[in-house]
This record gives C-alpha cells, sequence and structure tokens, in this order.
C-alpha cells in the first residue's frame, strides 16, 4: 500500500528526532561554545586568567612543599607518592569543573527565578546548567595537576607494568566521571533546598582536598565511610594503592583496586535518579 503524504512526514519527523542523550550533548556544546566565543573576544584578558588559575590553584601542592620542607615524609609517603595522589585528583577534579563546574550557580537561579526560563526551553535542563558560563579558565587547574602528575610519574619509585600504566588514564575518566556525579547530585540537592552551594562544595572542592593526601593520614573510621559511603576513594586512594605497592589501611576484596570504572558508574546512575527525583520536586517561584 502507497504511503500517504501524513505518513511520510510523521516518519521523517520521527528519524529527526534525536535521543535524550544526543540532544542534551548537542544543547550543551551549542551553549558552551557561545560562552567559548565569548570568553575569546578579549583574548589577552583569557590568557592572564588561566594563567592566574593555574597559579592560584598551585597553591595548593605549595602547601604539600612546605610540608616536605620539615619533614621526609607523611604517613610513610614519599613526596613523589604524595604528588602522584594530588596530580590524580586535582586533574580529575579540574577535568569535572571544566564540564560541570557551573553547578553551583543554581541555587542563585532559583532564588531570582531564572531557573523557569530553563524549564521552558526545548532543551535538557542538565546540559543547560552544566554548561552555563562556561568557562576556558578552569583549564589552568587541569594543566596544574597534569603537571604535577607528569612530574610525580617520573620520580616515583614502581615498577611498572602494562596494567599499571593503563590504571593512571582510567583512574582520571572515573575519578572525573565521580566527581562530576557529585556535582549532579549537589546540584539537585540545591532544588529541594533553595541554596546550599556550600554543602555541595564541601564534598566537591573539599573532596579534591582529601583525596590530595594519603589515607594513612586520617582514622580509619573515616577512611571506612569515604569508600563505601560517599566512594571518593575509587577516584586515586584505592587504584593508587596498588600502583604504588602500598597496603590500603582497610581490608578491600580482591579486585578492588579495578573497581572504579564499575564505581562511577554506579555513581553516575545514583546522580541521574537523585537529579530526576529533584527535578521533580521543583516548585516555581511563582515570579
Amino acid at each position: 500500500m502507497a504511503e500517504t503524504a501524513t505518513e511520510s512526514v510523521q516518519r521523517h519527523d520521527s528519524a529527526r528526532e534525536l535521543p535524550r542523550w544526543r540532544e542534551g550533548l548537542r544543547a550543551y556544546r551549542l551553549i558552551a561554545g557561545m560562552w567559548v566565543r565569548s570568553s575569546m573576544t578579549y583574548r589577552a584578558s583569557f590568557a592572564i586568567t588561566v594563567v592566574g588559575n593555574l597559579l592560584v590553584t598551585g597553591l595548593d601542592f605549595a602547601t604539600i612543599l612546605l610540608m616536605f620542607s620539615r619533614v621526609d615524609s607523611l604517613g610513610g609517603w614519599s613526596l613523589p607518592e604524595v604528588a602522584f595522589l594530588y596530580g590524580l585528583s586535582a586533574t580529575a577534579f579540574g577535568i569535572s569543573d571544566l564540564v560541570l563546574g557551573s553547578m553551583d550557580v543554581l541555587g542563585a537561579r532559583i532564588r531570582d527565578g531564572s531557573f523557569d526560563t530553563l524549564l521552558v526551553r526545548p532543551a535538557p535542563v542538565l546540559a543547560q546548567i552544566g554548561a552555563d558560563r562556561f568557562a576556558l579558565r578552569r583549564l589552568g587547574r587541569i594543566t596544574q595537576g597534569g603537571l604535577v602528575l607528569g612530574w610525580a610519574l617520573l620520580r616515583v619509585d614502581v615498577n611498572w607494568t602494562v596494567g599499571k600504566l593503563l590504571l593512571v588514564p582510567v583512574m582520571l575518566v572515573c575519578g572525573a566521571a565521580i566527581f562530576g556525579a557529585l556535582f549532579v547530585a549537589g546540584a539537585a540537592f540545591q532544588i529541594v533546598a533553595q541554596d546550599a552551594a556550600e554543602v555541595q562544595n564541601a564534598f566537591t572542592y573539599g573532596g579534591n582536598t582529601l583525596l590530595s593526601y594519603p589515607p594513612v593520614v586520617f582514622g580509619k573510621d573515616f577512611v571506612r565511610g569515604v569508600t563505601f559511603m560517599l566512594p571518593l576513594a575509587f577516584v586515586n586512594w584505592v587504584p593508587a594503592s596498588y600502583v604504588l605497592g602500598r597496603p590500603y589501611p582497610l581490608d578491600l576484596p580482591p579486585g578492588a583496586e579495578f573497581a572504579s570504572p564499575l564505581v562511577a558508574f554506579v555513581c553516575c546512575a545514583l546522580a541521574g535518579v537523585v537529579w530526576r527525583a529533584g527535578l521533580k520536586s521543583y516548585r516555581s517561584t511563582g515570579s
């Protein structure tokens, strides 16, 4: 039977419809591209802010260097080993902060009523929030973390194998995903609490600072919470302990050092559930 004109139009319309995740990526790319073009209008100012961001974030590692100017080791960990932890955490967090670092403005948007504008746009809200005020200056943090990581890889005393070498990029990707899940879950909490950006920052920025130090300097109960309740330990502590040949403070099942991809997947899935629940609970300001 010949296809009618209406059926043909409907078929072509459905073919043009994008899956939800592709639609989100497209919206993110367009919004982020707009902010990138805006920031590149004044290239000298952009370069200065990137260098400034690199120097400011470098103060965190300067603190570690000052610490090691007085001691030879920290909990038995040498400077290159601590730098390895720091570089992994800072680089992974920097990637996540570049992609989703604007999530902490969600509370302000809810208070001033501009969040309602995002809800009526024909694009996924999460993509709009994530790309809002996309700032390339955050490349400074990634650069700084990458430089420290590169130095640590050259100086750390490790019997490198293929598995250990491959685990380094896996830690960076999975770490960025875990931090990204925290950004999304924190944004969902802001919807419910109407603000609380500081609570989100305590887990994201605070988690990055925490993971810059060896797990042995913290109490076992705290390490247990960061490993099993809020699994930040799988960003670097657990897999890095395996790479460096260091015993982990807790008894973990065999293969736990390779569990970062699974942990990252579970965290992202749970963050998606929490985000949808938070979005459904939103009540407009009515303004």
